[in-house]
This record gives C-alpha cells, structure tokens and sequence, in this order.
C-alpha cells in the first residue's frame, strides 16, 4: 500500500494497520481557544453551520493543531429536520430546542427544499476536500432519525429520553412518519456529501441505548439499515460507521441488521464484546472521554488498553463519544503522540 493512501478508508476496507489511525468525535469543538474565537463570529449555532468559511474554518483546526487522520465535517444533527421546514432553534446553555412534535408540523415537511437549504454545507465538504491534505480521510455524518426525533417530542432533551420513549408507544404513527421524513431526506444529504467528496460516512445514534428491544430493532435499527441501503443503492462504494451508543449487548445485532461498514464502540463496551465484534467489521473507539480530561496515568492506562484490545483488527482510534469542553488542549497532543507511537 502508498503511503498516501488514507489509514482510515484502509481500515474502513477491512485492513489492520500497524498503528491504527487516530480522530476523534467533536474534535473541531469548544475545548479548543482557536475554535471559541470563530464561534464568535456567527449570531447563532446554525448560522455557524450554514457558513461555509466558518465551518471549514472550524473542521480544519484540529487538523492543523494535532494532525488527526481523519476531518468530520464541522455541522450538527439537526440541519435535517430543519431543512425539511421543522421549527429548530438554539439556547445558549441549554442546547437545540425544537416545536414538539405533532402531525400538522409532520404534514408540512418538505423534502423539495432539503438540498437547496442544505447548499452551504455540501459548499463546506468541497472546500474541505479541496484543502485537508491528500493523506487525510474527511468524514461526512448525519444523526439517525430515532436520535434527531428525541429532541422533537418533547420539544427539547430529556433525562433518558422518557418523553420520546412515551411517545413512541402512546401515537408510534406520529414518530414513523416523522422518522420516515428523517430517513428520505438523510438519503439525500449523505449522498449529496459523499458526492461532495466525503470519503466516508457515519450516522450517531446517541439515544439508540435507552431503546427497549422491541423500540431497538423498530427505531433504531430498521430507520439506520433503509439509509444504508438508501445511500448504498445510489453510491454501491460509500462507506458507513454507525454509532448506537450504550448499546454493547446489542452491537452485533445491529451490526448485522443494519449493514454498516464499521461500528463506532463507546467506552462502556467489554473488550470481549468489541473483540467479537471486530471479527465481523471495523471498530472505532473507545476510550472514555473523561480520561482524556483527566490526562497522566488515567490518560496512558485508557489509551494502552484501547490499543491492546483492538490492536489485533481493523481498528480506528477514537473516544467513546465526543470531547467534551473541559478536555486541556495539550492532553489531546499526548493521547495522538501516544497512539501514534512517537
């Protein structure tokens, strides 16, 4: 193999690399001072998605800073619904607030104006492209629908997600024909970045853990595969990760229900658990965020362990979610000199 060649994608095809290739979720983030000075400059968080300059500014920073293999597209989860015309709105300190959900709302999706709201991020991955250096693989995302419909029941996040849980099971044809619209226009958006020059793509599923069995395969699972095989049905090469979090007892069923690629692990999976799973697919993960914060032996001891658990497959080296603000700067810089054996 070149050299030039992306770590990420071999690892992607199936390869294990003598060191695996480093990035991690949330890297272009708010722990970072060069990033929190950008921020500044947009009046609010989904404008900051929507301009171009900023967000290849903001995706381009921790590239530059730590050299990280890959580059995750700088937007949020939630340029979805609010390009198909559901009311999204932003709060400083408390996060993406959205109308709850209902079916005059659902009834005025427009699937017509996702591409054309969608333009300045699509802008985004092609200057991305055009700028991130040969060897770096540059990633491209969307929220599953089950993770995105959270915030929408209720209007707003709750503790585990009790008011969507109620929601499912007390109208579950209200949230299939939301998750529905969600599905068709994560289609289009994941095809139109991998288009754009996306090497790869990822779905989050952040809320997929506090899903009973049943809500599991009928939220989680069933929406993610009909976007792998939505995506995969117009790009046979696109590669995917999912990433159903808190779910370790059910990764290899998800695994094999939805047909990603490779699979994002948090850091609360077994070693046994991710070693089986990596018999099947790539893995990314996982070492705990808060390690990262913690930095010293907490910081060498996770990532030792990570190495040494996944280092006989196909691994990519990642957190278990995303950093978090509190993370130093410079513990970044030790955990990718670690990783990379320098």
């Amino acid at each position: 193999m070149e050299s030039h060649e992306r770590a990420v994608m071999r690892v992607l095809a199936g390869e294990k690399l003598e060191r695996p290739p480093i990035w991690m979720m949330r890297q272009a983030g708010r722990y970072l001072p060069e990033y929190r000075a950008v921020r500044t400059q947009a009046p609010n968080f989904l404008d900051f998605c929507y301009n171009t300059d900023l967000a290849t500014e903001v995706t381009l920073q921790p590239i530059r800073r730590y050299g990280f293999d890959a580059a995750i597209l700088f937007s949020d989860i939630f340029v979805i619904p609010d390009a198909l015309g559901y009311p999204v709105n932003f709060e400083e300190g408390r996060g993406p607030v959205l109308e709850p959900l209902s079916t005059e709302l659902v009834d005025k999706l427009d699937q017509a104006r996702t591409m054309e709201h969608l333009a300045p991020v699509i802008a985004t991955v092609e200057r991305l492209r055009a700028e991130l250096p040969t060897e770096t693989t540059l990633l491209g995302f969307c929220g599953a629908p089950w993770t995105v419909a959270c915030y929408s029941v209720a209007g707003h996040t709750t503790q585990d997600q009790f008011a969507a849980r109620i929601g499912s099971y007390q109208d579950p044809e209200l949230l299939t024909a939301f998750i529905d619209q969600l599905v068709e226009a994560s289609i289009t958006y994941l095809v139109a970045q991998f288009d754009g020059g996306a090497d790869a793509l990822q779905i989050f599923d952040t809320w997929a853990g506090v899903l009973d069995d049943i809500g599991f395969e009928q939220w989680s699972v069933g929406p993610t595969r009909k976007i792998v095989d939505g995506v995969k049905a117009q790009r046979p090469n696109a590669k995917i990760i999912g990433f159903p979090k808190a779910s370790a007892a059910r990764l290899k069923r998800y695994v094999e229900a939805t047909g990603v690629d490779a699979v994002g692990l948090d850091w609360t999976v077994p070693a046994e658990v991710a070693q089986e799973i990596q018999k099947i697919v790539p893995v990314q993960g996982n070492m705990d965020p808060m390690r990262l914060v913690a930095g010293g032996r907490a910081l060498e001891t996770g990532i030792d362990h990570a190495l040494e658990v996944l280092g006989n497959g196909p691994h990519i080296f990642n957190l278990g979610h995303g950093v978090v603000p509190q993370t130093p700067p410079e513990h970044v810089a030790e955990m990718v000199k670690r990783v990379k054996g320098l």
